[in-house]
């Protein structure tokens, strides 16, 4: 295009030529792709749109508001419980907890671009039918950590107090249980466990059901708590843990993944692991001989962090809008069954 002049450098004529035609493919690309508007970053601007198909829990919450940002300061995320607005949505969220085996409540069709998510918090023991739903879901959202979006029960946050709370103790050992089945690992730990020491029990399982502002007063009064799982998995560490044990500042015996899984968690000398003793007459003599100042290192934690809880669905869903630039786009999950087993 340039017709270079025996000075090196161009010719007028050349110049406007060559302005000219950058000029008609600058302008035509907004022609073929007018969804761009004003420039590349527009879409940026644009909210992302969070479809959820169904929601998680039985209370649906108000939503309507730009709730990502004026609760978690999450900007440009729009969260929608409106089907009709399939066409809209950049991703939809099905919470396996509302799907039903073969594809009556799902969209009949994806949306080129459109990423859909399953999310679960359950344990794959309590998890049934997932065989029905190979090559559907792009991303998994769940309390694996190699999950697309990672969401935990709890976790710990810098917190630089250097103070360690310990509530006052009158008994040794609680335990809050509602569903109590003999085949389950906990229920035989525990049954072997009570032959040693005294543990307080409350849950319906022993017809001692807490109200919801009596459960962390009650367990407080407890130097150690049950935080036994429902099943044993990798990374399945609920608010037994996180709750019950560390919030109610009561040291937690844990029964779940190896000490190794908890310790990506939480620190080493913060709780206690089942798997530590050879048995659990050695356990029991451990809790029951335990002097003050052992006792007091458990908390030791308490100085440089305190526990965050994660208990609203609007924030676990807005954390797909902080996690979608990462995420593949156009990967499908072949066997989610095997992908959840592993």
């Amino acid at each position: 295009l340039l017709r270079w002049s025996p000075w090196g450098r161009p010719g007028v004529k050349a110049l406007v030529t060559a302005s000219m035609f950058l000029t008609t493919l600058w302008n035509l690309r907004f022609f073929l792709n007018p969804s761009r508007g004003s420039g590349e970053d527009s879409k940026n601007r644009e909210p992302l749109v969070i479809l959820v198909w169904e929601w998680p829990s039985k209370q649906v919450p108000n939503i309507s508001r730009d709730v990502c940002h004026e609760l978690y300061n999450i900007t440009g995320c729009q969260l929608t419980t409106e089907q009709q607005l399939l066409h809209q949505a950049d991703v939809v969220v099905f919470p396996h907890s509302r799907l039903q085996p073969g594809r009556d409540k799902l969209p009949k069709e994806r949306l080129p671009g459109q990423n859909w998510v399953w999310v679960s918090l359950e344990s794959p023991s309590n998890t049934r039918a997932l065989a029905a739903w190979n090559q559907t879901f792009n991303w998994v959202m769940t309390y694996r950590q190699d999950s697309d979006i990672f969401i935990p029960y709890g976790k710990l946050v810098p917190n630089q107090s250097a103070t360690v709370n310990i509530p006052a103790k009158t008994n040794l050992v609680s335990w809050v249980i509602s569903n109590y089945h003999r085949t389950q690992k906990r229920a035989e730990v525990y049954k072997n466990l009570s032959r040693y020491l005294h543990v307080n029990i409350y849950g319906k399982a022993n017809n001692k059901p807490l109200c919801k502002d009596c459960l962390l007063p009650t367990i407080s009064k407890s130097k150690f708590y049950l935080a036994f799982e429902n099943s044993i998995h990798r990374d399945y560490i609920t608010e037994k843990l996180w709750r019950n044990s560390l919030l109610a500042g009561t040291v937690p015996v844990v029964l779940g993944p190896p000490r190794a899984n908890y310790e990506q968690f939480v620190p080493a000398d913060s709780f206690i692991h089942v798997n530590d003793f050879d048995s659990l007459e050695e356990l029991a003599t451990f809790l029951k001989t335990m002097n003050s100042s052992r006792y007091q290192q458990f908390f030791t934690w308490q100085k440089r962090f305190s526990v965050k809880l994660y208990t609203d669905w609007r924030e676990r869903i807005c954390a797909i809008c902080m996690a979608y630039p990462r995420l593949p786009h156009g990967h499908l999950y072949p066997d989610l069954q095997s992908w959840f087993n592993s």
